[in-house]
């Protein structure tokens, strides 16, 4: 297995044999290679970080996760259950949840009712039910409930799309950049919902993130994807330290 195995202080030996686990994965698109020969795992209450440039592959690496795309080769599997290929809406109700990197929400609505469809089209019974009023208190969407989504402010609409993730209550996150277009100020609301999923369902959490600041803070185990490829893995400090990673975001210099 290429990445180790991912563990927090909440994951306990038992808990092992139910991780989300990549083995092996390739993707490509006719002639262009995605990515290939991908593995790794995440523990339910770990968070592993996925960094990588521009193209490097890894929305399209969630996209295989949950069922979005298939892969070309390789293998998912959630415990002891092989879910490659399964459709997107099954992978979603045995609990493997994603969001996107741009808003996603039933935009003509109130946010109370995009917050009552999430919950009523959820059918997961992982975890205790976290609550619409208390996640909307929590996440600063209390005051705007009778709004449409549409017309909240960009970092509250992210925000949203969030919470609905959660009323799922999902086993696993895969957020795919949480933080895009967030002002720095407005980042730290992921900081907090991480750590409420992990603390209040127990999440395996795998964050796809350009936010360097934020993958540090949160991620205790990061992979480096580049070209398709697994070029590193380790803690942010000894990944980010690393001369080949600086290339590969900021390209080869003469030092």
């Amino acid at each position: 297995m290429n990445a180790a195995l991912l563990h927090s202080s909440g994951a306990t030996r038992a808990a092992v044999s139910e991780t989300l686990r990549v083995e092996a994965a390739a993707k490509q698109f006719g002639g262009l290679r995605v990515f290939e020969g991908i593995s790794f795992e995440v523990a339910p209450g770990a968070v592993l970080g996925v960094i990588g440039p521009n193209g490097a592959g890894k929305t399209t690496l969630i996209n295989v996760m949950c069922g979005m795309l298939s892969p070309t080769a390789g293998h998912i599997f959630l415990g002891n259950r092989d879910i490659t290929s399964t459709p997107f809406h099954v992978v979603s109700r045995l609990g493997v949840a994603r969001s996107f990197q741009q808003t996603n929400t039933f935009r003509s609505v109130s946010v109370e009712e995009n917050l009552y469809r999430a919950q009523r089209f959820s059918i997961s019974h992982h975890g205790s039910d976290l609550g619409i009023a208390g996640l909307s208190e929590e996440f600063g969407l209390s005051r705007h409930l009778h709004e449409p989504s549409e017309k909240l402010a960009y970092g509250l609409q992210k925000m949203l799309g969030l919470v609905m993730v959660l009323l799922a209550r999902p086993r696993f996150l895969l957020l795919d950049e949480p933080a895009a277009g967030l002002e720095r100020r407005e980042r730290v609301q992921v900081d907090r919902f991480v750590e409420h999923a992990r603390n209040t369902l127990g999440c395996g959490v795998l964050i796809v993130e350009h936010d360097m600041d934020l993958v540090r803070r949160l991620c205790p185990h990061i992979i480096v994807l580049e070209a398709g490829r697994l070029l590193a893995e380790g803690t942010p400090d000894d990944v980010l330290s690393r001369p080949d990673v600086i290339d590969a975001y900021l390209g080869a210099t003469e030092d």
